[in-house]
């Protein structure tokens, strides 16, 4: 049976009034359902079809008035698979054998509602009043959370957390004064566009704004991307360059994870803060450049300088200011908002309609403790935005390891006593696993550089840790002569 003609609104319950799909094996039960709809102010449309009523969801119909038992598909069926395709859909089923057992399993189900037939026509008005208030009370909160997401989001980075506000209010007073400025935080925290707003809201904000992450290069590389070359200046310089420091003369400089310089390295970053004055890698000329350095890392630098792996004259010349950015497990208040912000970000990109998460989605995700920050997040609701199939993120959705989280620890390993060397094992091993044997990955995660996650393997191993193609690591023991 083809979709009937939709039934006018004879009255004004609603504001917006709902359109409600009647679902029916019985036509004569469909027409008196829609003039029924009608006489109560809403619009409807109905049919015998239960496929032709799951192709109406997602669409103007966002109420279904179902019948339980249908010959083509019975309404628990039909439930389950309109909630698939759509979880923001509202299904009332109906039924001439009401009981107390089926109700509840209707309503565990997710059903709005179970009515009894014959219908109670001042019940069925109360429910799908009771909606349309409902509906427009959803409305109104998603219209004010776009209001809120806009008020509170700072140069691109969004927080309503006591932390971040904080961190806001010190970045707006130190933007315009600062001339250097240390950014601390767990590594996926954001402190790139933290340093990014600094330089934006700053005197020279229309000068160019250079980053460079000093855990991506060798020693002799960094060297020559900060302070330029001349050619010849080592094999296979075969031009003359200047670095970034001339490259953002005027501007701003960006020294993302500075922790993992050498002390040579961080010699002559002294040099540049101190003097204003740069030498290309090669060139006994000294080249004046004026730019604002800002230098974050996830490591605790105070520490370092306590351990002579930070020269503390350079510590105290960056951390003259310095912000410090939480993780997300100071800031769980964010993780909705975060959500809301990277779900309007990613359904734009990917040109889909998402209108939210499911409640189940919702819940693994207010679970998770999240140890890769809000980079962590972002990914996952890049991911799920992208494979949604409906208009909301649902479980599926999300990467395989929320699906299905690991475990609780057995109680033999809760109580077990282990020496800190053995703990420390156990959380690197557990960590490459998590990042599937990638060494850069797991490294970030545990806050350490590359070369300091090698030394704990090569200790672990009793031998040399070996990189595999992919960013993977191998441990290769030692081989002993009997």
């Amino acid at each position: 049976m083809t979709l009937t003609l939709e039934r006018p609104e004879t009255s004004k319950v609603a504001k917006e009034p709902l359109r409600v799909c009647i679902l029916d094996d019985d036509p004569a039960m469909v027409e008196l359902l829609q003039e029924i709809m009608g006489q109560f102010g809403f619009g409807s449309c109905g049919t015998s079809d239960p496929q032709q009523a799951l192709d109406e969801i997602g669409g103007p119909c966002r109420v279904v008035l179902c019948d339980v038992r249908m010959p083509a598909m019975d309404g628990f069926t039909f439930l389950e698979q309109a909630l698939q395709r759509d979880p923001g859909t509202f299904i009332i089923l109906m039924t001439g054998y009401y009981s107390i057992e089926s109700a509840i399993e209707a309503i565990r189900r997710g059903a709005y509602d179970y009515l009894p037939k014959p219908i109670d026509r001042a019940r069925l008005r109360k429910t799908l009043e009771d909606l349309s208030e409902q509906l427009q009370r959803r409305r109104r909160i998603s219209g004010l959370d776009a209001q809120l997401l806009n008020d509170l989001e700072f140069h691109g980075i969004v927080g309503r957390s006591v932390g971040m506000l904080e961190l806001f209010d010190l970045g707006r007073k130190v933007a315009r004064h600062y001339t250097n400025v240390l950014i601390t935080g767990a590594t996926g925290t954001g402190k790139e566009l933290i340093a990014h707003s600094l330089h934006q809201m700053s005197p020279v904000a229309g000068r160019r704004f250079a980053v460079c992450n000093c855990s991506a290069m060798v020693e002799t590389l960094l060297e020559s991307q900060l302070f330029g070359h001349v050619r010849g200046a080592f094999t296979g310089a075969s031009d003359t360059r200047p670095g970034l420091f001339e490259y953002a003369s005027g501007g701003t400089v960006f020294l993302d994870e500075v922790g993992e310089t050498s002390l040579p390295m961080q010699a002559k970053l002294l040099r540049v803060i101190q003097n204003r004055e740069i030498q290309r890698v090669g060139s006994p000329e000294v080249r004046p450049v004026d730019v604002r350095l800002i230098a974050a890392t996830n490591r605790d630098l105070q520490a370092e300088v306590r351990a002579g792996r930070f020269r503390e004259d350079l510590f105290y010349r960056l951390s003259t200011i310095q912000l410090r950015v939480p993780p997300l497990t100071e800031r769980q208040d964010d993780v909705p908002l975060l959500v809301a912000f990277f779900l309007k970000k990613y359904s734009q990109l990917y040109q889909k309609q998402i209108r939210g998460l499911t409640h189940k989605a919702k819940a693994v995700l207010l679970r998770h403790t999240w140890p890769g920050n809000v980079r962590e997040l972002e990914n996952v609701i890049a991911s799920a935005t992208l494979l949604a199939a409906g208009d909301f993120v649902d479980v599926l959705d999300l990467p395989e390891h929320l699906q299905k989280p690991s475990g609780q620890p057995s109680t033999s390993e809760l109580w077990r006593p282990l020496s800190l060397e053995e703990v420390r094992k156990q959380h690197i091993r557990r960590m490459l696993e998590l990042c599937g044997g990638n060494r850069v990955r797991a490294a970030q995660l545990l806050g350490i550089g590359r070369t300091s996650l090698y030394r704990h393997l090569k200790r672990q191993c009793g031998g040399s840790a070996r990189a595999e193609p992919g960013g993977s690591v191998r441990a290769r023991p030692m081989v002993h002569a009997d």
